[in-house]
């Protein structure tokens, strides 16, 4: 077995199910001895764990990236519908294959994405979509670029991902889809929103913007809603600016979301429909089928560095690892992320943990600030003509009071993240520099009280 297997199969799969660090026992060894870390903290004059030394680059970039953009350069082929451009085309297949989707048609960005997919299918002014407010704001973009309403669920504080018990109490008449969020590139409550989904009569867009080739029970995510949505953004662990794709396999759908992303034409040439211009470009093609070739292998590094952090982290009980949900067999680990429990730290604040953590090499984040449900988006929308055109008087008063989410005020409270895009793909001495680094700091947490 290869240590690629362990990650992808026997870790995630155990961890799924249990204790992450049972799921390593035997394989990576235990660090238990914390004594060792003994020493003057980096913000206190101390010598840091890594002294200087740079992650690796991001966005990736080789020599078979820089020859495919060269290449399209060449061609004069820059659009999609030139005769003889093929590099959307070619990535259409190429992502549909490598998730084991029937169909794919690549956008602009990941936020063209769930817009197309809302058109397509059939949600509009007067219907209701529910998601997460941990989220970037790309998520509601899709929904209210339709005119339609985001209403928004609580967290599961664990995972960080929805809350399918919030998800089933949101559900009214006018709910017509789902569109769950896998955070940090991880799977969300599959099993549980897919049953309500088939309970409720509803669609299920997955929004899989941070998820590449992630896994849920063997499948990867963005195939088993009725579409799922990609994004390319720069930060992302398959990146090319910008850029999204949509993968189902539904022909139908997916015929629809090819008409709503091309202006309303269809593959016919038909102008057939309401839809704007969300048609990926050829160079950004260009870019993301330079990095196919290695991309199972990045993947599969970010999976094994990231059960090493787990594995460590089991000793350090100020910082939890994201729960993942039974079912998850591979994680893209776009972010890889705890939570912050300053119980475990003499009661010093996130603030002060994350500077020594800073001091001594290793770079923490809260990540998102807030959660949507308190962003002043929802006072534009209560206040348009269309909204209270669309909705009721009563629905638009009672839409304010449901978009409390204490459980994500929790969240981005204690939430710890490590951009993992770029530094989950470091060498092993990396991984080890940065467990050390949250090992010293824990261990000398007194010293912290005089910082």
């Amino acid at each position: 077995m290869t240590s690629g297997d362990w990650s992808r199969r026997q870790f995630l799969t155990a961890a799924s199910v249990g204790s992450l660090a049972a799921a390593t026992s035997g394989t990576v060894p235990a660090y238990g001895n914390l004594a060792k870390k003994a020493g003057k903290l980096a913000l206190l004059g101390g010598t840091p764990v890594r002294p200087n030394k740079p992650w690796p680059d991001w966005p990736y970039c080789d020599k078979q990236i820089l020859q495919s953009m060269a290449k399209t350069t060449q061609s004069g082929n820059w659009c999609r519908i030139q005769g003889g451009a093929q590099g959307v085309v070619t990535l259409e297949k190429e992502w549909a294959r490598l998730t084991g989707a029937k169909f794919c048609v690549a956008t602009g960005s990941g936020t063209q994405s769930l817009h197309t997919c809302v058109e397509a299918l059939g949600i509009g002014p007067g219907d209701e979509v529910i998601t997460s407010p941990y989220t970037d704001p790309g998520t509601i973009a899709g929904i209210l670029s339709a005119r339609a309403l985001p209403v928004l669920a609580d967290l599961d504080p664990a995972s960080f991902q929805l809350d399918p018990d919030d998800v089933e109490h949101k559900i009214n008449e006018n709910t017509r889809a789902l569109m769950p969020v896998h955070m940090m590139g991880q799977p969300c409550d599959l099993d549980r929103i897919m049953a309500i989904a088939q309970k409720h009569n509803l669609r299920v867009i997955e929004d899989a913007a941070q998820a590449h080739l992630a896994e849920h029970r063997g499948r990867k995510l963005g195939t088993i809603g009725d579409v799922g949505c990609f994004s390319f953004q720069s930060s992302k662990v398959l990146a090319c600016g910008e850029g999204g794709a949509i993968i189902g396999n539904d022909e139908a759908l997916m015929d629809k979301c090819y008409t709503v992303h091309n202006h309303g034409t269809s593959r016919r040439g038909l102008t057939e429909a309401i839809g704007p211009k969300y048609r990926m470009n050829e160079f950004e093609a260009a870019a993301l089928l330079g990095q196919l070739p290695g991309l199972l292998d990045r993947h599969r590094r970010r999976n094994e560095n990231a059960a090493y952090l787990t594995q460590r982290l089991k000793d350090i009980p100020c910082l939890v690892p994201q729960k993942l949900y039974e079912g998850t067999t591979a994680g893209s680990w776009y972010l890889y992320t705890m939570t912050y429990r300053k119980e475990h730290l003499n009661g010093i604040d996130r603030a002060t943990f994350f500077k020594a953590l800073a001091a001594e090499g290793v770079t923490l984040s809260p990540y998102i600030k807030q959660g949507l449900h308190r962003e002043p988006w929802i006072d534009t929308i209560l206040n348009m003509k269309v909204y209270k055109t669309m909705y009721a008087p009563e629905r638009l008063r009672r839409y304010r009071d449901e978009c409390r989410c204490p459980k994500c005020d929790q969240v981005c409270e204690d939430m710890a993240m490590l951009w993992a895009s770029g530094p989950l793909l470091g060498t092993h001495e990396d991984m080890v520099q940065i467990a050390d680094a949250f090992e010293k700091v824990y261990v000398n947490r007194d010293q912290l009280k005089s910082a």
